[in-house]
């Protein structure tokens, strides 16, 4: 499976110390040279910085090759290139949260994950558990409904809270 990340999905993974669902799931998450840029900002937190500074096997980065399409230039330039590198490589799915990036990644005929499918998809494997992910998450910066957080927690309970 080919799965290409943008920048949110692996920076609140670090924030939530959830990032090893990644390898877990999907094996390999490849990510383009902007995109590693973007975690090694120095406005990105210090865990994400020396996390990217030092990545794990299973994170590859890899360059785009040929143009950028022109309907992407109203993106950010780690999602223009996630999202051109996910159609080159012909990726199985692209890690994205921005719901106006989703959009236009699903003009593209692009199968899309967000941090919350994450999550969701580890919790039924039972990598992880999905409240006190949730609960860590809502610590940060992520923004996301309450309502679909509360539509979320039941439906991934695990069995010693039922």
């Amino acid at each position: 499976m080919i799965v290409v990340s943008d920048t949110s999905p692996l920076c609140y993974l670090l924030l939530i110390e959830e990032i090893e669902v990644l390898p877990q799931l999907f094996n390999r998450v490849i990510i383009p040279p902007r995109v590693r840029d973007e975690l090694l900002a120095p406005a990105a937190p210090l865990v994400v910085r020396e996390w990217i500074a030092q990545p794990p096997e299973w994170l590859e980065v890899q360059a785009i090759t040929g143009e950028i399409n022109p309907a992407l230039n109203q993106l950010d330039l780690g999602e223009q290139e996630a999202i051109t590198l996910a159609l080159q490589l012909k990726a199985d799915l692209i890690l994205l949260d921005d719901l106006v990036v989703r959009r236009i990644a699903v003009q593209f005929e692009l199968e899309i994950v967000g941090l919350l499918g994450i999550l969701g998809s580890a919790a039924e494997k039972r990598k992880i558990d999905f409240s006190t992910a949730i609960e860590r998450l809502q610590q940060t910066t992520f923004r996301v409904s309450p309502k679909l957080i509360q539509s979320l927690l039941p439906q991934h309970q695990s069995d010693d809270q039922l």
